[in-house]
């Protein structure tokens, strides 16, 4: 006979070997790396300028990051840094090279659907590199306890405290103490205040709003981490949502981040786990905007229906049943977003049943299905296998056609993106102004 001492052990096994495989599957030194990018790339794909025009500026002005020449003397290599010193600093035809950025708070996308498969981790990947190739700062949040966005920036140990379950936890503590203060006599609060929810949950709330971000290989991308350890948290926030009823659960990650100065990041995107629950709704309260991918199957079309009709729910369900203690934690309800965005990922053009689903999602859903789906290629193959984005990869190991087809394709799906984070910024920034 076999108890949770035996699934403890196997998961004790398991996480080790884990652990391993990730560090092989980065540098000599554990740390992942991010590689410079050539003139070629910065010219072609960041500045939309010709190559010559830039060598002449680097000329013109010596001092100007001038990058890395080979040792062959044939071409040059920029760090992220040294680029976005570019953009701050050069400017061309009298315009600036840094990308818009209206007024207020960073936009924050959630990456979200029930199936497995269908690239939530890939497209959340490349949209938060995209972006800070674009030269914007990006806080990525992974809610998913998978954690292959976590490690795919070069993360690998993570502590549970440090994820989202650890936000939840310090929420709790705060809205305990809030709710009992609104009391004229805190004795009177049917509600447990902080110093009676469980001593794990108090050492977790004591954690300072900046302590929960981290580093990544990209100078301007920071991470909220997940972890494998952090599955317990659907289980754990039932707990503690029977221990305070008046907790408002599905606010955690809004709040949170409301705390964050409105100038630390420009874009905040959310790589969420397949399931409706807990960390899903938080990150779904949270978002502007929602993007769901799909693949081009009818599977993926059947639960990319059911997640539409299941999240609804959810979220009429908060609306009827927290109306009253949403408004006293600062949350509007219903939950209203800013735009839904509809992305076909693994596509092939030439493949008569993806073509045939594109039309179906397109006779249905409109508008909301984006224009440019991501193309499966091998570069995009090689981008989950090795947890490398078609951007982390070094073209000269590939043919350069190759390359450049993926990355063109994720380009595109970007440009949509940022088509649509911006027209709901500016509308955001004008409300503000009002």
């Amino acid at each position: 006979m076999r108890d949770h001492a035996d699934l403890l052990a196997m998961n004790e096994r398991s996480l080790a070997q884990q652990a391993a495989v990730r560090r092989a599957t980065f540098s000599p030194a554990e740390t992942k790396a991010l590689r410079p990018f050539s003139i070629w790339e910065i010219s072609s794909f960041m500045f939309d300028i010709a190559a010559d025009t830039l060598r002449k500026k680097l000329t013109d002005d010596p001092s100007l990051p001038q990058g890395h020449v080979e040792d062959d003397g044939r071409q040059r290599w920029f760090t992220l840094d040294e680029i976005n010193e570019l953009r701050r600093r050069v400017r061309l035809r009298g315009k600036s090279l840094l990308p818009e950025r209206p007024a207020g708070r960073a936009m924050r996308v959630a990456v979200s659907n029930f199936k497995g498969g269908v690239g939530k981790t890939v497209v959340a990947q490349h949209f938060a590199n995209a972006a800070a190739l674009d030269g914007y700062r990006v806080l990525v949040i992974d809610f998913d306890p998978q954690a292959t966005l976590t490690h795919s920036m070069g993360l690998t140990e993570v502590k549970e405290w440090n994820t989202v379950w650890g936000i939840m936890c310090r929420d709790l503590c705060r809205e305990a103490d809030r709710i009992a203060a609104s009391f004229d006599d805190p004795d009177d609060c049917p509600y447990p205040s902080s110093d009676e929810l469980p001593e794990a949950v108090q050492s977790i709330g004591a954690q300072r709003v900046q302590d929960f971000i981290q580093k990544t290989c990209w100078p301007t991308i920071d991470i909220i981490p997940s972890c494998a350890n952090a599955a317990f948290v659907e289980f754990a926030s039932a707990q503690y949502r029977a221990l305070h009823k008046a907790w408002s659960f599905f606010g955690c990650v809004a709040r949170y981040l409301d705390e964050l100065p409105d100038d630390q990041y420009d874009i905040i995107i959310f790589d969420c786990p397949p399931a409706i629950g807990y960390q899903s709704l938080n990150a779904a309260f949270a978002a502007d905007i929602l993007y769901i991918p799909s693949g081009p199957g009818y599977w993926e079309y059947d639960s990319t229906t059911s997640y539409l009709g299941q999240l609804g729910d959810a979220l009429a369900d908060i609306s009827e049943g927290y109306q009253g203690l949403a408004e006293d934690a600062g949350i509007a309800l219903p939950k209203r977003f800013a735009d839904v965005r509809l992305l076909m990922t693994r596509f092939e053009s030439a493949n008569p049943l993806h073509t045939a689903m594109m039309g179906a999602f397109r006779n249905v859903f409109g508008a909301d299905v984006c224009a440019n789906p991501i193309e499966m290629t091998r570069a995009v193959e090689q981008s989950g296998r090795f947890q490398m984005s078609v951007y982390e990869q070094d073209y000269r190991t590939m043919t350069r056609d190759t390359w450049k087809r993926a990355r063109q394709s994720f380009d595109r799906a970007y440009m949509e993106l940022k088509d649509t984070v911006l027209a709901a910024w500016r509308a955001e920034s004008g409300a503000g102004k009002g």
